[in-house]
């Protein structure tokens, strides 16, 4: 099995990842954006959960494209769409036909941008993940200005290390998740 290559601020955390994908009820043949990308882990993890998922990676970052490149070939993952730039840019300039069904939204830079872009595609789910409780805030509240949201819920992680030949447990960062659904506005389901 391939080792996941890392760059500051990522990857997503394991857990975190697989308790995104669940909310997002990815189906074979979806249509997946991973916004704000990173390493590409949510776009690798995702793609051992439903078969030919057609995927989009964006990040704003070169290190990351550099990076997510290399983990999508090491793990056997070409048929990624791998952009460089700014999400809320990029998502504005995809012609309006554009499918959308599944979003993880990893980065959260001009997030306001990002939804309202989400919308406009009409994205089936949406999972905005944040560490700030401001970013929280606002996200939860532009998705209810725009009739999308729908859960937010708090993971905390502890992971066990030894001490004096015991174990103890450490806490990782909380993160909240911020659910949308399309749904919410249409009341159909496009993932």
């Amino acid at each position: 099995m391939s080792e996941l290559l890392h760059i500051s601020g990522g990857p997503t955390k394991p857990e975190i990842i697989a308790v995104s994908l669940s909310k997002l009820d990815l189906s074979e043949g979806c249509t997946f954006y991973d916004i704000g990308c990173g390493t590409g882990a949510v776009s690798i993890a995702a793609s051992k959960l439903a078969r030919n998922i057609k995927f989009t990676a964006i990040d704003a970052r070169q290190e990351a494209i550099e990076v997510a490149e290399k983990n999508f070939k090491n793990f056997g993952l070409d048929c990624v769409k791998l952009i460089h730039g700014e999400s809320s840019q990029v998502l504005e300039q995809l012609p309006p036909e554009e499918k959308i069904d599944c979003a993880f939204v990893g980065g959260t830079k001009n997030i306001d941008a990002i939804l309202k872009s989400l919308v406009k595609h009409k994205a089936g789910s949406i999972i905005v993940n944040a560490v700030r409780i401001e970013t929280v805030v606002s996200v939860m509240n532009q998705m209810k200005e725009l009739g999308i949201f729908d859960t937010i819920t708090n993971i905390s992680i502890s992971r066990g290390y030894p001490i004096t030949g015991e174990t103890m447990f450490k806490p990782e960062n909380p993160v909240y998740m911020i659910s949308g659904k399309y749904s919410n506005i249409q009341g159909d389901k496009k993932c």
